[in-house]
């Protein structure tokens, strides 16, 4: 079940599994995504592992209010403020975050700006500061990925359901890491289809938003425990943005998830994964 709720002048569409009472998780999905590439099992096993999970469409994701194709009026940190703003408006107190890519730039900043709402960080397919931000001691992405940025082909006819399914199917592929899905992929994608009303502004304006001022020298004051986990595979951020981010952030752990790619959580991942999550957000004395 999905209700909105309206924050600094927008609605999101917010899903929300697992009792109220429990530890409180907020999944922050990644740029071009919606809640839904979060997969229900995934957070129905988070929610069995006695967690309350909330997931939730950013701006101009899924159902939440969207902005003309190419034209966002708003930036990084007015992800962060609706992110902020959302973890008052549900009344759950601190939360625990788990985040992808661009996600997990906003869990980054979250931490930093807005400490007292944060309980913990899971950070996934992430770079110390965020995307768009220089960062030449790291890695750089992967040829092929590049050719997806500079190479674009054409898009699909938006109303034609088939056409689009191939479209964001094929354009996972070159993100992915040792598994690829396919069957889950296409399910996925006509979900996708079925509840975003602009899928064209979905997955052009959060690329284009303006990630501000860069944060990669404020991590040493990042106070909250932090998991970073990141793909052996992932060709966006290769493991050394992995490393040192979980270097650059006091206290933080890293795990290897090998095999896995730009991606949220491979199925085969799962079975550490959800440990990891689950023992990471777990009470404290």
């Amino acid at each position: 079940m999905e209700r909105t709720v309206a924050v600094n002048g927008v609605t999101l569409s917010v899903s929300a599994a697992g009792r109220a009472q429990d530890p409180a998780i907020l999944l922050l999905h990644g740029a071009g995504q919606s809640l839904v590439a979060w997969e229900e099992e995934f957070v129905d096993r988070l929610a069995a592992g006695g967690r309350h999970v909330v997931r939730f469409d950013a701006r101009d994701a899924g159902r939440s209010t969207g902005f003309p194709v190419g034209a966002p009026p708003y930036g990084l940190r007015d992800l962060v403020a609706d992110a902020a703003a959302l973890i008052d408006a549900l009344g759950l107190g601190q939360m625990h975050l788990v985040a992808m890519s661009q996600g997990s730039a906003v869990a980054q900043l979250l931490a930093l700006d807005h400490p007292e709402r944060v309980a913990s960080l899971t950070l996934t397919g992430s770079t110390p500061g965020g995307p768009g931000h220089e960062q030449p001691d790291l890695p750089p992405m992967t040829d092929q990925i590049l050719a997806t940025f500079t190479e674009e082909g054409p898009e699909p006819d938006w109303a034609d359901r088939a056409a689009v399914v191939e479209y964001l199917v094929e354009g996972e592929r070159p993100y992915a890491g040792a598994w690829f899905d396919e069957p889950g992929l296409r399910a996925m994608a006509g979900r996708v289809f079925d509840r975003t009303p602009n899928l064209a502004a979905q997955l052009t304006n959060p690329f284009l938003i303006d990630a501000g001022k860069p944060w990669r020298d404020r991590l040493d004051r990042i106070a909250v425990p932090t998991l970073v986990l990141h793909g052996s595979q992932d060709p966006l951020f290769p493991l050394g943005h992995g490393r040192a981010l979980a270097a650059e952030i006091p206290g933080a752990r890293l795990t290897v998830l090998e095999g896995a790619g730009h991606e949220i959580f491979p199925r085969p991942t799962w079975e550490t994964v959800i440990p990891e999550i689950l023992n990471h957000t777990a009470p404290r004395a």
